[in-house]
């Protein structure tokens, strides 16, 4: 994506269910988990770049000793501060201490049989030491305390903090990550208290009755409680204090997550690949939570998947398969392959079918997938275009006419490559800007001047800022006759609030050029009549507001915005011409049939509190705010 933007964060959590002892013996380290671990958040650290934390609870645990351990770091290199942090407590260990397990998780901390890692990339707010998960619920009751990280955005965070007050708590913030844990906690007490008042009759000491408490806890009803109101896109995981642990995925399946059992371990991340190459395991034995369920692990190491809430619709993000995941799961690649082979055909019939004269090219870098099924797109339309011409040789076919067709093929180079980060500390806004432009270097004499069409995949253009001040900038330098951007992702309409940071309606280019479009045609009105709408929606209940602002979009067709789009990404005193050429929702669609979630693109939101948002996003455009609409 030539354009960074932030999105959902990355979760890991592992179960082990044997004795240190078993991996010490088996694997040669009793800290064979927290190798795991960070293996897992090292293949996934393309989900977070704002920092990283980790925790570990011990089982079995005598009273008076520390039971759990956490570790945050929100420094540049966060992934290397955190573990090195961490593993600085084994450093100094003689081989003997090393290689006794028992000794170790008796003495030093992260030496437990439960873990959770978790890589932020924060939507909003601050990027302190004390946003980044897991957080922690502390208690001396062991299983009162909670241990929580997220993926997550919830769209109706104020009326959650409201039914807080309302049960007398008093929130050190308002935010959804604290209210989530505190509406957790609240029914983790109340489920504890319940049993514990369930017990005491029947002459059980309070000892006794702890353990009682320790088998009887019954997450699944835990969960279902305390996400009855939950509005938005989540997966959370947890682990209780005493020995259970969870990972949840909201009914609609928007964010994702996998898990591995075997014999000896349990192990939930967002990400499929970092399982499959953590644990050497084939992609058969990796297996999706299902929408609205959740995977629970007991302390005695007994693992269940079964629901917390009705599932909705499956809308699992289709961000995920166009950018956010790693591509190396093989359905993702697959994916964006079929996302670019459905573009190869619009994208001949711009250039006329002219391959002598067009040369195709990408963004760097995660637009390569969805280039290589360009290509093969191009390809199979070549092979007909050969077969043609072939066919219409007849009589007069020869070999070295036949040989003059074979050679024909597309011209596919490297023209835009990735440069070393730039960093600047000029402060003056138009030096700063020059020094940001140059991020992308080019390939000079490969476009002939004048005359060649230099056709560029990118995977998404969300604001078009940077394609506008920096890539077409320097292409443009090339001297192409014509040039044509092209997105393997819809159009970007509508804003999000799932988890990835789009909630400024605004700041998307498809918006300016709708905006642009009404101006043009003499109907700015319908701005001001949408705002009215909006405004007189703002305080009916969620499940009641409609997205006003689609009315917008259908006073135009989607070719009419991408060449308005391709006027706004121009940049002044280029000469060549600029176009665009956007993926459709339908062959999106028909690319990732399994990942359906396309709201940003189409406005049509899996949940209530979704229509809220849009509406709201367009209520502070109307007003000049430049705020979050969640």
């Amino acid at each position: 994506m030539s354009e960074q933007i932030k999105h959902e964060c990355g979760i890991a959590m592992i179960r082990l269910r044997k004795p240190l002892s078993f991996y010490q013996d088996k694997y040669g380290s009793a800290l064979y988990g927290l190798n795991k671990l960070k293996l897992l958040m090292q293949k996934m650290r393309n989900r977070g770049q704002d920092g990283a934390g980790m925790a570990t609870l011990k089982l079995n645990v005598e009273p008076g000793h520390k039971y759990i351990s956490r570790k945050r770091s929100n420094a540049s290199n966060y992934l290397d501060d955190l573990f090195s942090q961490v593993f600085r407590r084994f450093d100094e260990l003689t081989p003997e201490q090393l290689n006794d397990a028992e000794w170790l998780k008796d003495h030093l901390p992260y030496t437990g049989e439960l873990m959770m890692g978790h890589l932020r990339y924060g939507t909003h707010g601050d990027n302190s030491i004390e946003t980044c998960h897991p957080f922690l619920r502390q208690n001396n009751w062991k299983p009162r305390n909670l241990i929580l990280a997220g993926n997550f955005n919830l769209t109706n965070v104020d009326e959650l903090f409201t039914e807080l007050v309302d049960l007398g708590q008093y929130p050190k913030e308002i935010s959804d990550t604290v209210t989530v844990l505190e509406k957790i906690g609240h029914f983790l007490d109340d489920e504890v208290q319940r049993l514990f008042n369930w017990f005491k009759p029947d002459g059980y000491s309070n000892r006794e009755i702890n353990d009682l408490i320790f088998e009887k806890l019954d997450l699944q009803r835990l969960l279902r409680r305390a996400s009855k109101k939950f509005d938005g896109g989540y997966v959370m995981a947890g682990l209780i204090g005493h020995g259970d642990a969870f990972m949840m995925r909201d009914p609609n399946g928007i964010r994702p997550a996998f898990y591995y059992a075997d014999e000896e371990i349990v192990v939930a991340a967002s990400e499929r690949p970092a399982i499959q190459t953590a644990l050497d395991v084939h992609i058969s034995k990796v297996h999706e939570i299902p929408r609205g369920h959740t995977l629970i692990v007991k302390r005695s190491g007994a693992t269940s998947v079964v629901p917390f809430t009705d599932p909705g619709t499956r809308s699992a993000c289709s961000f995920e398969r166009i950018y956010f995941s790693r591509g190396n799961d093989r359905d993702i690649y697959l994916e964006r392959k079929e996302l670019g082979r459905r573009l190869a055909r619009p994208v001949l019939d711009m250039v006329k079918n002219n391959f002598k004269r067009t040369v195709f090219s990408f963004v760097p870098n995660t637009a390569e997938t969805a280039f290589y099924g360009m290509v093969k797109g191009l390809e199979d339309e070549l092979n007909q275009i050969k077969e043609e011409k072939i066919t219409s040789l007849g009589k007069n076919i020869t070999p070295a006419k036949v040989r003059k067709v074979l050679e024909m093929r597309p011209r596919v180079e490297k023209i835009v490559v990735k440069d070393a980060k730039v960093r600047t500390f000029i402060a003056d806004t138009t030096s700063r800007g020059a020094m940001v432009s140059h991020v992308y270097d080019v390939t000079y004499g490969i476009v002939e001047n004048e005359k060649d069409t230099l056709v560029l995949m990118d995977d998404s253009i969300v604001r078009g800022t940077t394609m506008r001040d920096s890539i077409i900038q320097i292409v443009s330098r090339l001297r192409p006759k014509r040039i044509i951007v092209v997105s393997s992702a819809p159009q970007i309409r509508y804003p999000d609030c799932y988890g990835i940071d789009m909630s400024k309606m605004g700041e998307f280019v498809a918006f300016r050029a709708l905006v642009a479009l009404l101006k043009d045609h003499g109907k700015e009105h319908l701005l001001q009549e949408c705002y009215e709408r909006c405004k007189a929606q703002e305080h009916l209940p969620k499940e009641e507001i409609t997205n006003e602002v689609k009315a917008l979009y259908d006073e135009f067709t989607y070719e009419e915005v991408s060449a308005k789009i391709a006027e706004i990404i121009t940049p002044p005193n280029i000469k060549p011409q600029v176009d665009v050429i956007y993926q459709t929702i339908d062959d999106l669609g028909a690319s990732c049939p399994k990942n359906n979630g396309d709201w940003y693109f189409s406005g049509d939101y899996p949940t209530p509190g979704g229509n809220r948002v849009v509406n709201k996003s367009f209520i502070y455009f109307m007003e000049g705010k430049n705020e979050r609409a969640y």
